[in-house]
C-alpha cells in the first residue's frame, strides 16, 4: 500500500467499538474480520454550495465516522450488513454492480465507492467480501454520512485488491463515483474525509485538488447542533436544481460577456476567463442577471438555443421538469460565499485580537446568504441559529447542504458550558419530546484525522 494511505496496527481488545464490531461480525458471518477501515464525517465551517461551482471550501473532519469490518472471500459475492437494524442486509455479485438512482438505499453508497475503484483500475473480475458497517454520524444531518460511507467503501475495496493510490486520487475517485447515486456534488466531503489531519481545519481547493492547513483560533470552539430535520440529498431535487441553476447562471454570464459559453460549466470558470476579482464578479452579476426567476424559454433566448437543446444538452435528467430557475440569487450567493472563505482563512492566518468576532460575522453573513439567496435553510435551522447566537455564539450558520441537518457555531471557550446548557433547554427540550437530546445532537468538536485502515496487531 502507498505510504500515503495510513495504516495503523491496533489491539482490537483495547478499542471497545472495534471489539464490539468484531464480535458482531463473528456472529453475523461466523468468521473474523481481516481489517477495519474508518472514514470520518465532516463539518463545513464556511463555504456552502460552492465546491461544485469550482470554489474553495473550509471544512474539518469530525470524530464521528463510518467504520467497516472486512473479510475478503473466495466467492465473487459482496455481502453487506449494518449494525443498525434499520438498514437491511444486502448481497450482490461483485462483478455485476447495479446502483439504482431512484432509491438512495444505504448499500448503494457502499456500491458507489466499490464501483469507483473497480472502474478506475478497469477490473472485471473482483473478489468478494463480507462487510459489517457501523456508523455514528447522524444520517441526513449535513455531516456527510453518505460520503463517509462512499470513501470508506473505496478504501475497503482498494485494500482488498492490494492496490495503492494517493489520498488525493482516492478523494477524486470517490467524489466522482458518488454521482452514480445521482448527487451532483463537488468533492469537498470526499476530500476532507481523506485529507483531514488532527488539530487543523483545511482549505480545500479544486482543479487540481489540494489541501492547506488552516489554524483555528485558540479562544473558541466550534459547536455542532442538529436541527433533527433530516435531509437526503439524493432523494430530493433541491440539491440538483441548485447545481443546475449555478450552471445556467455561469452560461448566461459567459454569453453576456462574449465568452464561449457552451463549454462553461462552473461559475468559477467565468471569473477565471474574465480575469477579475470576486467583488467584480458580483458587479457583473448585478449587471447581467435579473432577480425574477428565469423561465426555460427565457434561458433559451439568452443562449440562442432551442428548448430541446436545453433539455437534452444542459439540464440533467432530474432537473428537466423544472419550469423556472433563479440565476441571479444563486450566482450572488456563490461569488460572495467564495470571498467569505478567503476572508475567513486570512483572519485565521493574521490572528488579530478580535479574530473570533470577525470569523463569527463571516459565518453570520454566510447563513443569511444561504437563507435568502440560496434558499437552502428551513424554519428549524433559522430558529436554531438564532438560539445559538442568543446564548453566546459569535457566529452561527447552517452547515452541509441545508434544508435540515446541522448548524455550526463559533463559541468563545469561556461561555461554552452555559451555551450548551441553554441551547439544549431552548431548542431540544422546548420544541418537543421527540427532540430529546440524543447523543451527537449538540456537541463541541475539534478537527479530527482522516480515513484509516486498521490491522489487528
Amino acid at each position: 500500500m502507498a505510504a500515503e494511505e495510513p495504516t495503523k496496527r491496533v489491539q482490537v481488545a483495547e478499542h471497545p467499538r472495534l471489539l464490539k464490531l468484531k464480535e458482531m461480525f463473528n456472529s453475523k458471518f461466523g468468521s473474523t474480520p481481516k481489517f477495519y477501515v474508518r472514514a470520518p464525517g465532516r463539518v463545513n465551517i464556511i463555504g456552502e454550495h460552492i465546491d461544485y461551482c469550482g470554489y474553495s471550501v473550509l471544512p474539518m473532519a469530525v470524530e464521528q465516522d463510518m467504520l467497516i469490518a472486512v473479510e475478503p472471500v473466495k466467492t465473487h459475492t459482496l455481502q453487506l450488513a449494518n449494525t443498525n437494524p434499520l438498514y437491511p442486509d444486502f448481497s450482490t455479485s461483485a462483478n455485476n454492480i447495479y446502483i439504482d438512482k431512484t432509491k438512495p438505499l444505504w448499500h448503494n453508497y457502499f456500491l458507489c465507492g466499490f464501483k469507483g475503484i473497480q472502474e478506475h483500475f478497469g477490473l472485471s473480475k473482483l473478489t468478494g467480501m463480507n462487510c459489517l458497517v457501523d456508523g455514528n454520524i447522524p444520517p441526513g444531518s449535513g455531516l456527510s454520512s453518505s460520503s463517509a460511507l462512499v470513501c470508506c467503501a473505496g478504501l475497503v475495496t482498494l485494500t482488498v485488491l492490494g492496490m495503492s493510490l494517493s489520498k488525493v486520487e482516492l478523494a477524486e475517485i470517490c467524489a466522482k463515483s458518488e454521482r452514480y447515486i445521482g448527487t451532483e456534488g463537488g468533492g469537498m466531503d470526499q476530500s476532507i474525509s481523506f485529507l483531514a489531519e488532527e488539530g487543523t481545519a483545511k482549505l480545500i481547493e479544486f482543479s487540481p485538488l489540494r489541501a492547506t492547513d488552516v489554524k483555528l483560533p485558540s479562544g473558541a470552539v466550534f459547536v455542532i447542533a442538529n436541527s433533527c430535520v433530516e435531509m437526503n440529498k439524493a432523494a430530493t431535487s433541491h440539491f440538483n436544481v441548485r447545481v443546475m441553476e449555478c450552471r445556467l447562471a455561469a452560461k448566461v454570464l459567459a454569453k453576456h460577456k462574449g465568452l464561449q459559453w457552451d463549454k462553461v460549466l462552473r461559475l468559477e470558470e467565468v471569473q477565471t476567463k474574465l480575469g477579475v476579482s470576486l467583488e467584480e464578479m458580483l458587479l457583473v452579476t448585478e449587471d447581467a442577471l435579473h432577480a425574477e426567476p428565469y423561465s426555460r424559454e427565457e434561458i433559451c433566448r439568452c443562449l440562442g438555443i432551442s428548448l430541446e437543446e436545453l433539455r437534452t444538452q444542459i439540464l440533467s435528467p432530474n432537473t428537466q421538469d423544472e419550469l423556472t430557475f433563479k440565476l441571479y440569487q444563486r450566482a450572488k450567493h456563490v461569488y460572495s460565499e467564495a470571498a467569505r472563505v478567503l476572508q475567513f482563512k486570512q483572519v485565521c492566518e493574521e490572528a488579530p485580537d478580535n479574530a473570533v468576532q470577525l470569523l463569527g460575522e463571516l459565518m453570520n453573513q454566510s447563513h443569511r446568504s444561504c437563507r435568502d439567496m440560496y434558499e437552502c435553510s428551513c424554519p428549524e435551522l433559522d430558529q436554531l441559529v438564532d438560539i445559538c447566537r442568543k446564548f453566546g455564539a459569535k457566529g452561527s450558520r447552517l452547515t452541509g447542504a441545508g434544508w435540515g441537518g446541522c448548524t455550526v457555531s463559533i463559541v468563545p471557550t469561556d461561555v461554552l458550558s452555559s451555551f450548551l446548557t441553554n441551547v439544549h433547554e431552548a431548542y431540544y427540550q422546548r420544541n418537543s419530546s421527540s427532540l430529546a437530546l440524543e447523543k451527537h445532537s449538540l456537541f463541541a468538536t475539534k478537527p479530527g484525522g482522516g480515513a484509516l485502515v486498521f490491522l489487528e496487531a
